[in-house]
């Protein structure tokens, strides 16, 4: 079966794009501004107890369109998505910069991690409180949190989900996010078997540049 890619989702506007899925605007009574805090403590508790992860991930754009793949994720800043056979792309962060290798037109974008919606993801040293809120999901067991710089909005905004695990560094389990960016693209990623806090070389965020007279690695 032939796999047909939606080249406009897969650009730098869209492959890394996550879309908020819970409402805004809401008035926080006192106690609910308590437990705010306490969600954000413990995911900031959660990302900063993480040192890497692997897990298998499931993209969805906001046509539909699904792509599977494994997730490798080291902190500070790098990560890997590894599509599935027949899907001739290539996400890596290099704990600086983020690229995407498109290896059936022999192109490389590359911008820097703090200016995509992954940086909150990527850098356990972000204050939380200072761009992060809490949304409500009627569930004690499921955190949703929705991070933003309103200062930079073409950074775009990413709402993680975390799952209450005991087993799991910090309490929490990280089920997946979704991700908006400036143009309104939007993706989801969801995942699944994920293992924290396993051996990940550097080399893992190493790639083939396929770029006439600029072949090797980076």
């Amino acid at each position: 079966m032939t796999l047909t890619i939606d080249r406009h989702f897969l650009t730098r506007a869209a492959a890394l794009a996550l879309a908020p899925a819970a409402a805004l605007g809401l008035t926080l009574s006192a106690p609910a501004i308590a437990q705010s805090a306490s969600a954000l403590t413990a995911v900031q508790s959660h990302l900063k107890s993480t040192s890497s992860m692997t897990a298998d991930f499931v993209q969805t754009d906001r046509n539909g369109q699904r792509l599977s793949g494994q997730l490798t994720l080291k902190r500070p800043g790098k990560i890997r998505f590894q599509y599935q056979k027949g899907v001739p792309l290539l996400i890596v962060g290099d704990g600086s910069r983020l690229t995407m290798i498109d290896y059936e037109v022999k192109q490389v974008q590359s911008w820097p991690v703090k200016n995509s919606p992954l940086g909150a993801l990527l850098d356990p040293d972000r204050d939380l409180a200072k761009y992060a809120k809490v949304v409500p999901t009627g569930n004690s067991d499921v955190l949703s949190v929705e991070v933003k710089d309103p200062k930079r909005p073409e950074y775009g905004t990413i709402t993680m989900v975390f799952i209450r695990d005991a087993g799991a560094p910090g309490g929490l389990r990280l089920r997946g996010w979704v991700a908006l960016d400036s143009q309104n693209n939007r993706t989801r990623i969801d995942l699944s078997n994920q293992r924290f806090n396993v051996p990940v070389a550097d080399s893992a965020f190493r790639w083939t540049d396929p770029r006439p007279k600029q072949r090797g690695r980076v």
